[in-house]
């Protein structure tokens, strides 16, 4: 192939249009219905849990929301245990205090200005205490079914690593990502890309023999496969393996 035939990378991204495509039907042959580690069963639980989780596990969270949610798991109720009476069950949390204080001030301008509800759009959402633009991403997306991106330093890092979607900070990553991941993904892409960046592509010791998209990576640094010799496809029971 001649350069002047070879296919030219996406805007903004290092890989082609057909990576891009590839890379993201490898992720969803691998795993078909992402969703979140976070574990809630309404979208005001699961407001709550990615407000507790900033700078915290899903582990860590999930250890305290299991004792807090069966107590208290709506806006009236969690207002009613008050900040000193929540901080009991999130103590063991990374900055319980503040979340306390945040997670209280939200049910109370939920029920004010919201009858209760979990609002829909991403103003009303980032308008509420401890609500953000990435947590705002995340309750749209997994409650809501937007096709919405929140990028958290796990998507950054795969998005820089690979060439995906390189950026200097989250919203240019962000903006990129929206911009590049073909309709048909989207929906499901943050999921995917935040799973890949836990448990492949770590930030310390990425798995770089073991990856899916080890030949479509453009990271420089990234490490030989397991079996040079091996290419990825999907095994038999539907998830990726290299062999």
């Amino acid at each position: 192939m001649t350069a002047a035939t070879k296919p030219r990378a996406a805007r903004g991204s290092k890989l082609t249009p057909a990576a891009i495509e590839e890379l993201f039907a490898r992720l969803r042959t691998n795993n078909p219905h992402p969703t979140t580690e976070l574990e809630y069963t309404t979208p005001f639980e699961l407001l709550v849990a990615v407000v507790l989780s900033a700078q915290a596990t899903d582990v860590g969270v999930n250890k305290a929301t299991r004792r807090l949610f069966p107590v208290a798991n709506t806006p009236a109720t969690l207002l009613a245990l008050g900040e000193d009476g929540l901080k009991g069950y999130i103590n063991t949390i990374g900055l319980f205090n503040a979340k306390a204080a945040n997670v209280i001030a939200l049910c109370r301008q939920l029920l004010e200005q919201h009858d209760g509800e979990v609002p829909h759009s991403r103003e009303a959402l980032e308008a509420l205490p401890g609500v953000g633009r990435k947590t705002a991403n995340v309750v749209l997306n997994t409650a809501f079914d937007e096709p919405t991106i929140a990028v958290d330093t796990h998507i950054f890092r795969v998005a820089n690593r690979t060439g995906l979607a390189p950026g200097k900070d989250v919203r240019t990553v962000e903006d990129k990502l929206v911009r590049l991941v073909p309709a048909e993904y989207k929906r499901d892409a943050h999921h995917w890309l935040i799973l890949h960046g836990r448990y492949v592509c770590k930030a310390r010791k990425p798995d770089c023999g073991h990856c899916l998209l080890h030949d479509l990576c453009r990271w420089p640094e990234k490490g030989p496969l397991a079996d040079q010799d091996s290419a990825w496809q999907p095994d038999v029971a539907g998830k990726s393996g290299l062999s």
